[in-house]
């Protein structure tokens, strides 16, 4: 599949609401796959909401792509693919330190016992 046969957007593509600098300024998409994205994400995006009908043999399998993204053949594809999970998808959050619950809280409190206070008894033992 080459993207010969797949339509250019009637206009530039740019989503400036997930890639405000530009696609390939976001670190995740290369110079080719931001041209890509421009020149063709019009017309990806309404074949996917259904605005306009599939013409060519590309746009056909390009929607049975996003029907089932394992078949991803062409560069155009995956790099719409891409895109979509990376503008669509939740971001992963991580974080170095956590919240605990109840429960959690707890059961750790089995790592002290009773005998915490013999360093205390030490201490006294010192200073009489």
């Amino acid at each position: 599949m080459s993207n010969v046969d797949f339509r250019p957007g009637k206009k530039p593509f740019y989503d400036n609401k997930r890639f405000r600098r530009g696609f390939a300024k976001s670190g995740d998409f290369t110079l080719a796959e931001e041209d890509i994205l421009i020149r063709f994400g019009d017309t990806m995006t309404a074949l996917e909401s259904g605005e306009i009908m599939p013409e060519s043999e590309s746009e056909h399998h390009f929607l049975q792509v996003i029907a089932d993204e394992s078949h991803a053949e062409s560069k155009l594809e995956k790099t719409w693919i891409k895109y979509i999970h990376l503008a669509r998808d939740r971001k992963k959050f991580h974080t170095l330190n956590g919240k605990k619950t109840e429960t959690e809280a707890s059961s750790d409190d089995s790592d002290y016992s009773d005998n915490d206070d013999i360093g205390d008894d030490l201490v006294d033992d010192e200073i009489t």
